[in-house]
């Protein structure tokens, strides 16, 4: 009977005693959904590291299930490859490290709208969404000269989404092409200057045979 009453009477003031004790914090891990804004951010830091390197800054990333698989940034002229543009690095790379060409559930995020060379890469390789930057009007092939996403005569569709940080995407371009025309500015003042006379400056004088100036 005592131990019964024992037994009760710690039934009864748990409650009270549970109520004294400082109560221990429970922390919960917050996850942050990332949005097309913040991978095109991944993709515009490739791209920074592309003008860098004195090549038109053009960047890209390919996502899959919230994670970053590969980057890839536009290297046509350090590799002297005509093939070399930002998004199909980025999916040469990913396929290695996946083991598998085709990148089926994969977002390619890509600074400027992808060329028809591009866009047939991301069709063969079962890319199933593309967010690009800003648009192309020279060459694009993603609605700018050519919509190849849509195509029903091919196998494969891709989704699209346009003119994420549009303005960024496209200052970096404006930029880079400005800063290289004052270079190219700078050299033909300097050249003519120094009194350098180019052979482009030249033509053969009838008479004598000796290339005057023009």
């Amino acid at each position: 009977m005592v131990v019964f009453l024992a037994v009760r009477a710690d039934i009864l003031f748990l409650p009270r005693i549970c109520n004294i004790l400082p109560n221990k914090p429970t922390t919960k891990k917050r996850v942050v959904e990332k949005g097309d804004a913040w991978w095109m951010g991944r993709a515009i830091r490739e791209a920074e590291k592309a003008a860098g390197r004195g090549e038109v800054p053009i960047g890209a990333v390919l996502v899959r299930d919230g994670k970053i698989i590969s980057r890839g940034h536009n290297l046509r002229e350090g590799n002297q490859d005509p093939a070399a543009h930002a998004e199909l690095i980025a999916i040469r790379k990913a396929a290695k490290k996946l083991g598998n060409w085709r990148l089926a559930g994969t977002t390619l995020y890509v600074t400027l709208e992808p060329c028809i060379m591009c866009m047939g890469a991301i069709l063969l390789a079962r890319v199933e969404k593309v967010v690009f930057g800003c648009y192309d009007p020279k060459g694009g092939a993603a609605g700018s000269l050519y919509d190849l996403s849509d195509d029903k005569r091919l196998n494969h569709r891709v989704t699209l989404v346009a003119g994420v940080r549009q303005a960024e995407c496209a200052a970096l371009l404006s930029g880079f092409f400005a800063a290289l025309r004052a270079e190219k500015k700078r050299a033909k003042q300097n050249s003519s200057n120094s009194g350098e006379v180019s052979e482009w400056s030249m033509v053969p004088d009838s008479k004598s045979g000796v290339r005057q100036r023009t």
